[in-house]
Protein backbone atom coordinates (compact mmCIF):
# COMPACT_ATOMS: atom_id res chain seq x y z
CA UNK A 1 0.00 0.00 0.00
CA UNK A 2 1.08 3.41 -0.35
CA UNK A 3 2.01 5.73 2.23
CA UNK A 4 3.09 9.46 2.48
CA UNK A 5 6.21 8.78 2.00
CA UNK A 6 5.86 6.55 -1.08
CA UNK A 7 3.67 8.08 -3.52
CA UNK A 8 5.30 8.83 -6.61
CA UNK A 9 2.81 11.30 -7.28
CA UNK A 10 4.26 13.70 -4.65
CA UNK A 11 7.50 13.24 -4.71
CA UNK A 12 7.28 14.79 -7.83
CA UNK A 13 5.49 17.45 -7.46
CA UNK A 14 8.37 18.35 -4.31
CA UNK A 15 11.20 17.76 -6.91
CA UNK A 16 9.44 20.10 -9.02
CA UNK A 17 8.51 22.60 -6.49
CA UNK A 18 10.72 21.76 -4.12
CA UNK A 19 9.48 25.60 -2.25
CA UNK A 20 6.27 22.98 -1.81
CA UNK A 21 8.56 20.56 0.77
CA UNK A 22 7.41 21.84 4.16
CA UNK A 23 3.77 21.28 2.71
CA UNK A 24 4.16 17.68 2.04
CA UNK A 25 2.82 16.11 5.62
CA UNK A 26 -0.30 18.14 4.66
CA UNK A 27 -0.88 16.89 0.84
CA UNK A 28 -0.12 13.47 1.99
CA UNK A 29 -2.96 14.03 4.77
CA UNK A 30 -5.37 15.29 2.10
CA UNK A 31 -4.94 12.09 0.17
CA UNK A 32 -5.46 9.81 2.66
CA UNK A 33 -8.84 12.28 3.32
CA UNK A 34 -10.14 12.27 -0.26
CA UNK A 35 -9.29 8.29 -0.48
CA UNK A 36 -11.23 7.86 2.94
CA UNK A 37 -13.96 9.90 1.33
CA UNK A 38 -14.16 7.80 -1.93
CA UNK A 39 -14.02 4.68 -0.34
CA UNK A 40 -16.85 5.37 2.15
CA UNK A 41 -19.37 6.60 -0.39
CA UNK A 42 -18.96 10.08 -0.12
CA UNK A 43 -18.41 13.11 -2.29
CA UNK A 44 -16.25 16.26 -3.03
CA UNK A 45 -17.38 19.46 -2.63
CA UNK A 46 -15.55 22.31 -3.50
CA UNK A 47 -15.76 26.43 -2.81
CA UNK A 48 -13.57 29.21 -3.96
CA UNK A 49 -13.54 32.51 -5.70
CA UNK A 50 -12.18 34.01 -8.79
CA UNK A 51 -9.28 32.08 -10.14
CA UNK A 52 -9.89 29.29 -7.07
CA UNK A 53 -13.70 29.12 -8.70
CA UNK A 54 -11.85 28.30 -11.45
CA UNK A 55 -10.14 26.06 -10.16
CA UNK A 56 -12.98 24.26 -8.11
CA UNK A 57 -14.28 23.03 -11.82
CA UNK A 58 -10.52 22.14 -12.64
CA UNK A 59 -10.74 19.44 -9.62
CA UNK A 60 -14.16 18.44 -10.24
CA UNK A 61 -13.15 17.87 -13.81
CA UNK A 62 -10.16 15.82 -13.04
CA UNK A 63 -12.20 13.72 -10.68
CA UNK A 64 -15.36 12.98 -12.48
CA UNK A 65 -13.83 11.18 -15.32
CA UNK A 66 -9.85 9.92 -15.60
CA UNK A 67 -7.26 11.81 -15.07
CA UNK A 68 -4.09 10.08 -16.21
CA UNK A 69 -5.90 6.96 -16.66
CA UNK A 70 -8.87 6.37 -18.79
CA UNK A 71 -10.67 4.42 -15.64
CA UNK A 72 -12.89 1.49 -17.97
CA UNK A 73 -16.20 0.24 -16.83
CA UNK A 74 -16.07 -3.25 -15.18
CA UNK A 75 -17.17 -6.12 -17.50
CA UNK A 76 -20.43 -6.24 -15.49
CA UNK A 77 -21.16 -2.67 -16.05
CA UNK A 78 -20.38 -3.06 -19.75
CA UNK A 79 -22.57 -6.64 -20.49
CA UNK A 80 -25.48 -4.98 -18.48
CA UNK A 81 -25.37 -1.84 -20.88
CA UNK A 82 -25.14 -4.19 -23.69
CA UNK A 83 -28.28 -6.33 -22.45
CA UNK A 84 -30.27 -3.05 -21.62
CA UNK A 85 -29.67 -1.67 -25.18
CA UNK A 86 -27.76 -3.81 -27.92
CA UNK A 87 -25.14 -2.09 -29.97
CA UNK A 88 -25.89 1.11 -28.81
CA UNK A 89 -25.47 -0.13 -24.95
CA UNK A 90 -22.02 -1.62 -26.52
CA UNK A 91 -20.92 1.85 -27.16
CA UNK A 92 -21.73 3.12 -24.15
CA UNK A 93 -19.46 0.52 -22.02
CA UNK A 94 -16.86 1.34 -23.95
CA UNK A 95 -16.62 4.61 -23.68
CA UNK A 96 -18.02 5.64 -20.67
CA UNK A 97 -15.58 5.84 -17.42
CA UNK A 98 -15.93 5.63 -13.41
CA UNK A 99 -15.78 8.85 -11.91
CA UNK A 100 -15.46 10.16 -8.39
CA UNK A 101 -18.24 12.49 -7.05
CA UNK A 102 -17.00 15.76 -7.00
CA UNK A 103 -19.09 19.09 -7.01
CA UNK A 104 -18.26 22.36 -7.55
CA UNK A 105 -20.20 24.81 -5.77
CA UNK A 106 -19.39 27.51 -7.81
CA UNK A 107 -20.85 26.26 -11.13
CA UNK A 108 -24.23 26.30 -9.11
CA UNK A 109 -25.06 30.02 -10.49
CA UNK A 110 -28.82 30.06 -9.93
CA UNK A 111 -28.30 29.05 -6.15
CA UNK A 112 -24.69 31.25 -5.83
CA UNK A 113 -26.50 34.49 -7.26
CA UNK A 114 -30.39 33.82 -5.62
CA UNK A 115 -28.20 34.01 -2.05
CA UNK A 116 -26.12 37.20 -2.31
CA UNK A 117 -29.29 38.82 -4.02
CA UNK A 118 -32.20 37.32 -1.36
CA UNK A 119 -30.23 36.24 1.52
CA UNK A 120 -26.15 37.05 2.01
CA UNK A 121 -23.70 36.34 -0.49
CA UNK A 122 -21.74 35.43 2.72
CA UNK A 123 -23.44 32.05 1.98
CA UNK A 124 -23.01 31.76 -0.92
CA UNK A 125 -21.17 28.57 -0.67
CA UNK A 126 -22.83 27.45 3.02
CA UNK A 127 -26.26 26.93 1.82
CA UNK A 128 -24.63 24.24 -1.05
CA UNK A 129 -22.98 22.35 1.79
CA UNK A 130 -26.48 23.38 3.85
CA UNK A 131 -28.36 21.29 1.05
CA UNK A 132 -25.63 18.86 -0.24
CA UNK A 133 -23.63 17.57 3.17
CA UNK A 134 -23.42 14.89 4.92
CA UNK A 135 -21.40 13.07 7.32
CA UNK A 136 -18.93 11.31 5.48
CA UNK A 137 -17.90 13.80 2.31
CA UNK A 138 -14.79 15.86 2.37
CA UNK A 139 -15.31 20.09 1.60
CA UNK A 140 -12.07 21.29 -0.72
CA UNK A 141 -12.17 25.03 0.77
CA UNK A 142 -9.75 27.04 -1.73
CA UNK A 143 -8.66 30.95 -1.04
CA UNK A 144 -5.02 31.96 -1.24
CA UNK A 145 -5.44 34.42 1.56
CA UNK A 146 -7.51 32.37 3.89
CA UNK A 147 -9.75 35.11 4.56
CA UNK A 148 -12.38 34.99 2.30
CA UNK A 149 -15.82 35.27 4.29
CA UNK A 150 -17.95 33.20 1.85
CA UNK A 151 -15.12 30.13 2.31
CA UNK A 152 -14.70 30.71 6.05
CA UNK A 153 -18.63 30.39 6.43
CA UNK A 154 -18.67 26.87 4.62
CA UNK A 155 -15.84 25.84 6.33
CA UNK A 156 -17.84 26.57 9.34
CA UNK A 157 -21.04 25.03 8.42
CA UNK A 158 -19.42 21.93 6.58
CA UNK A 159 -17.42 20.93 9.53
CA UNK A 160 -21.11 21.59 11.69
CA UNK A 161 -22.23 18.89 8.95
CA UNK A 162 -19.69 16.50 9.73
CA UNK A 163 -17.59 17.20 6.67
CA UNK A 164 -13.87 16.55 6.48
CA UNK A 165 -12.72 19.52 5.58
CA UNK A 166 -9.39 20.45 3.53
CA UNK A 167 -8.07 23.86 2.91
CA UNK A 168 -5.71 25.02 0.31
CA UNK A 169 -4.66 28.06 1.09
CA UNK A 170 -1.63 30.52 0.85
CA UNK A 171 0.18 33.53 3.02
CA UNK A 172 -0.42 32.60 6.82
CA UNK A 173 -3.78 30.54 6.10
CA UNK A 174 -5.61 33.38 7.68
CA UNK A 175 -8.98 32.13 9.35
CA UNK A 176 -9.55 29.41 7.22
CA UNK A 177 -6.84 27.03 8.04
CA UNK A 178 -7.85 26.86 11.61
CA UNK A 179 -11.19 25.60 10.39
CA UNK A 180 -10.32 22.83 8.45
CA UNK A 181 -9.35 19.74 9.47
CA UNK A 182 -5.77 19.44 7.24
CA UNK A 183 -4.70 23.01 5.80
CA UNK A 184 -1.95 23.13 2.29
CA UNK A 185 -0.83 26.58 3.23
CA UNK A 186 1.12 27.16 -0.41
CA UNK A 187 4.28 29.78 -0.17
CA UNK A 188 4.23 32.98 -2.09
CA UNK A 189 3.28 36.81 -0.93
CA UNK A 190 0.63 37.40 -4.13
CA UNK A 191 -2.36 35.77 -5.14
CA UNK A 192 -1.10 34.80 -8.37
CA UNK A 193 2.27 33.45 -6.50
CA UNK A 194 -0.06 31.05 -4.10
CA UNK A 195 -2.28 29.86 -7.04
CA UNK A 196 0.82 28.84 -9.40
CA UNK A 197 1.51 26.24 -6.78
CA UNK A 198 -1.96 25.66 -6.14
CA UNK A 199 -2.18 23.76 -9.34
CA UNK A 200 -0.09 21.30 -9.22
CA UNK A 201 -0.52 20.41 -6.05
CA UNK A 202 -4.47 19.88 -6.82
CA UNK A 203 -3.05 17.93 -9.98
CA UNK A 204 -0.76 15.73 -7.53
CA UNK A 205 -3.61 15.62 -4.91
CA UNK A 206 -6.19 13.83 -8.18
CA UNK A 207 -2.95 11.94 -9.61
CA UNK A 208 -2.59 9.79 -6.56
CA UNK A 209 -5.79 9.21 -5.55
CA UNK A 210 -6.41 7.76 -8.78
CA UNK A 211 -3.32 5.86 -8.96
CA UNK A 212 -4.75 4.38 -5.66
CA UNK A 213 -8.68 3.45 -6.92
CA UNK A 214 -8.01 2.80 -10.14
CA UNK A 215 -4.53 1.08 -10.27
Amino acid sequence: MQTGTTRPEIGTLISRYPALAPCRADIDAAVDALLACFRRGGKVLLAGNGGSAADCLHIAGELLKGFNSLRPLSANDQAQLTELFGEVGTGLGAQLQRGLPAIALPGALALTTAMANDVNADLIYAQGVMALGAPGDLLLALSTSGMAANVTAVARVARWRGLTTVALTGKTGGTLAPLCDIAIIAPGSTTAEIQEYHLPIYHALCAAVESVLFA
